[in-house]
């Protein structure tokens, strides 16, 4: 197995080192197929953390250029993984999703598309790293304020 391509899809997925080998065995060598593999395994492995209680985690505070405000709860399973620069990253893009967005529930959050992402929604988003980081990963409160609106 090519160890560069190996290091090219854990530098582009953030999988595991032995997740990328796996996925590349059962892609031929293929990339493109290699992280539709990842893409599907981090689903499969977020659908079984699902049912698993958050009671850490962390609450993300955004401004847009004093116009928009945003405060978001996101949880988790263990404050370890709270402290992630993954999750800590999740947090801040869930509260630019919001800010631009303006769900009114957590329902419509999760199954708007994501902002940077127009392929994917913000549900999708999260179960991805729910695979990568091991845990269940939760939005909790949320509120949005916009000054005159």
């Amino acid at each position: 197995m090519d160890i560069e391509k190996i290091k090219k899809l854990r530098e582009e997925t953030g999988a595991g080192i032995a997740d990328c080998r796996e996925a590349l065995i059962l892609s031929k060598g293929d990339i493109k197929k290699a992280k539709a593999w990842l893409k599907q395994r981090g689903l499969d492995k977020a659908a079984k953390k699902v049912e698993r209680v958050v009671k850490n985690g962390l609450v993300e505070v955004y401004s847009h250029g004093g116009k928009v405000g945003v405060v978001v709860e996101v949880l988790c399973e263990t404050d370890f993984v709270a402290k992630t620069e993954d999750f800590k990253n999740l947090a801040h893009e869930l509260a630019l999703q919001i800010a631009s967005m303006n769900p009114q529930s957590s329902e419509e959050l999760l199954r708007q598309e994501y902002i940077r992402d127009g392929s994917q929604t913000i549900e999708q988003l999260i179960k991805s790293m729910i695979g990568k980081l091991g845990e269940n990963i939760q939005v909790g409160k949320f509120a949005r304020i916009a000054l005159r609106e």
